[in-house]
């Protein structure tokens, strides 16, 4: 390399440390507090202010040796407070957000991925994915934006589905970012792993959790090993999870929740495996939602106003009773009370319903301040059992549960011999964790006890498995 373009890339690197490097005092010691020695997070917020002190650029001998040896020394330093913090109005921090995960040693050095790994980033057309992309492309990552195409509402069934507008949103924030973009067609994939799993649950009455499957078998199934194929060494998404290296265990990760309590989404990723998670980025998973939408706002993205999108993770904005009216048949029965066996009416289907759901059985109460909820079903004779609302409502209410299929992110998974384990669960998506006592009662089976009763745990759904903040794994309710 010539000198001046030696020159100017250290004019480059300095300009970038001074740019991270501005804010408030001690924001980078904060920000690596935990991760870095004490001494060497001194010496890098030194480095940036000695930089922004001279503002030289070369134009002296003094700047010069500042290009050529500050930056230079410390810009590793500072790429491994990068890979451990995320960006956030030009500064990398984690600005102690992991006050519930687990800490590195303070002296224990961090072993870090290559930063030259190559990642496909898996943009959903969101706000989310936009910014996810957006911090990777800062951060100096190569990567690679690919639009995963599952359905295309060929069949025309009822609601809106904006698999279009979709693609369409994702290809303008690439060509924002400028990075390259593609659709990858997993559209078999998911009708063999996804839908044909969420019809063959309903139709047995159950009630599966397609959000989950669609991360374990698509997300970080096939894409991820069509990522490998292709040359990428990881994929990233917009969830709001983090990861973090297992200071005892090389090459090994810990999945935790994500910084923001109201968007966190660790519970869809409880069935992912440690091989999964190893692959897995998850660059806002630091970030709170209106952080982020200020982000995609000061970058111009196309996303910055887009709003959440609710639907099932693919079929859009499509309801859920839309969908199944469309593809399982009617199959009725008698809407029975469960207390004294009465006869109250007639549904369509029980796939229709679930434990603990209060509207759409089209049952009057006929009692003041009561409501009728789902309380069971009954598959001899497809009767849906209701029962008013309330603590002694039969079976709305347990204190145990049996789980079945399940499958751990941690490497040092809870076995039978352990016996009965302290531990934390969440028993739905946004329900709070819970102290449990969990006991495994076979290779992929356990009990879970709970120390208060828990409302309408429905057959089929995913029950989440915690250490504190810590995702371990999850299994499916009995």
């Amino acid at each position: 390399m010539s000198h001046s373009a030696k020159s100017q890339q250290n004019k480059e690197m300095s300009v970038f440390l001074l740019k991270i490097g501005r804010g408030k005092p001690g924001l980078i010691t904060h920000s690596t507090a935990g991760y870095l020695p004490k001494k060497t997070a001194r010496m890098l917020r030194l480095s940036v202010h000695t930089l922004e002190h001279h503002r030289v650029f070369g134009q002296t001998t003094l700047g010069r040796k500042i290009e050529q040896t500050l930056v230079r020394k410390w810009l590793n330093i500072f790429q491994q407070a990068v890979m451990l913090g995320l960006k956030r109005d030009g500064v990398y921090q984690t600005a102690g957000r992991l006050t519930e995960a687990p800490r590195l040693a303070p002296h224990k050095r961090v072993t870090l991925r290559a930063q030259s790994e190559k990642i496909l980033i898996a943009l959903s057309g969101g706000v989310d994915s936009s910014v996810a992309a957006l911090l990777l492309r800062d951060a100096g990552v190569p990567i690679e934006a690919a639009y995963m195409k599952n359905w295309i509402n060929e069949d025309n069934i009822l609601g809106d589905c904006p698999w279009e507008q979709d693609i369409a949103d994702a290809r303008r924030v690439a060509e924002q970012l400028g990075i390259p973009f593609r659709v990858v067609n997993l559209m078999e994939e998911y009708r063999d792993k996804v839908v044909a799993y969420l019809l063959d649950e309903y139709t047995r009455g159950l009630t599966p959790n397609p959000d989950v499957m669609c991360n374990r078998e698509i997300k970080f199934g096939v894409l991820r090993r069509w990522a490998l194929d292709h040359g990428f060494s990881a994929v990233a998404t917009g969830h709001y999870a983090r990861r973090a290296a297992l200071p005892d265990r090389a090459d090994s990760f810990a999945l935790l929740e994500g910084a923001d309590s109201n968007k966190d989404q660790s519970y869809f990723l409880a069935l992912l495996s440690q091989e999964q998670l190893r692959d897995a980025r998850f660059p806002v998973g630091e970030l709170l939602k209106p952080e982020l939408r200020e982000l995609a706002r000061k970058a111009g993205l196309a996303t910055a106003e887009k709003k959440d999108s609710q639907g099932i993770c693919f079929i859009g904005q499509v309801k859920m009773a839309d969908f199944l009216r469309a593809y399982v048949p009617d199959a009725p029965g008698p809407i029975v009370r469960a207390d004294d066996g009465r006869v109250l009416g007639e549904h369509r289907g029980l796939h229709f319903f679930t434990l603990g759901q209060r509207k759409g059985m089209g049952v009057p109460s006929n009692t003041d301040g009561k409501a009728y909820v789902v309380v069971g079903k009954r598959a001899a004779d497809r009767a849906l059992l209701v029962a008013f609302d309330g603590a002694a409502a039969p079976g709305l209410f347990t204190r145990e549960v049996s789980v079945h299929s399940l499958r751990w992110n941690t490497p040092t998974p809870p076995a039978p011999a352990d016996g009965p384990l302290a531990l934390h669960g969440r028993v739905r998506y946004r329900d709070p964790r819970t102290p449990v006592s969990f006991t495994m009662t076979g290779p992929d089976t356990a009990r879970v006890e709970f120390a208060e009763p828990q409302r309408g745990l429905a057959s089929g759904q995913v029950f989440a498995v915690h250490d504190g903040a810590r995702l371990l794994g999850g299994g499916i309710y009995v």
